[in-house]
C-alpha cells in the first residue's frame, strides 16, 4: 500500500517526489490533510479543476510548469511559468491548471487540506485519473 496515513510518517519528500513514476499517488492521508506526488509528462496537464472545500499547496521539484489560477475556468488571472523549487498556493474555490511546458516530466508534490483523494489512490496516467469513478470531474 502506498498510503501511510493516518499513522505518523517521516520521509525524504524530495526523493519520493522525484522517484515517483505515476501521474498521481497518495502518500499520506490524515483526517485534515493529504499529500500526493505527481509526474506530469511533457505536454501533459493536471486539467482544469476546482476544489470548493479545501486549499491546495503544490511544490515543483523538477520541470517547467505553466500555472493558471482564477475565479472561473475562463478567467485564470494568475498565469505564470514556474520551475524547480517554486511553490503554488491555491485557495478553495479557485479554478486551476498546471501544464507541462518543459522538455522533461514535472515532478511535484501536492498537499490538500482537507484530503481530496481516497487513501491509497494511485493513477498511473491522467487517463486513469479521468476515468476513476471516485474522482470528481
Amino acid at each position: 500500500m502506498s498510503d501511510f496515513g493516518p499513522n505518523p510518517y517521516v520521509l525524504d519528500i524530495e526523493n519520493k517526489t522525484v522517484e515517483n513514476a505515476n501521474f498521481r499517488e497518495t502518500v499520506w492521508t490524515g483526517k485534515y490533510l493529504q499529500m500526493t506526488v505527481m509526474d506530469i509528462p511533457v505536454g501533459g496537464e493536471i486539467g482544469a479543476e476546482i476544489h470548493d472545500d479545501h486549499d491546495q499547496f503544490l511544490r515543483i521539484e523538477e520541470g517547467k510548469a505553466h500555472v493558471m489560477i482564477g475565479d472561473s475556468e475562463q478567467n485564470l488571472d494568475i498565469d505564470q511559468v514556474v520551475s524547480s523549487d517554486w511553490a503554488v498556493f491555491i485557495p478553495a474555490g479557485k479554478w486551476h491548471n498546471v501544464l507541462n511546458v518543459g522538455d522533461e516530466s514535472i515532478k511535484l508534490y501536492s498537499i490538500y487540506a482537507a484530503p481530496d483523494h481516497l487513501p491509497g489512490t494511485i493513477h498511473a496516467t491522467k487517463e486513469d485519473a479521468d476515468n476513476d469513478p471516485n474522482e470528481q470531474h
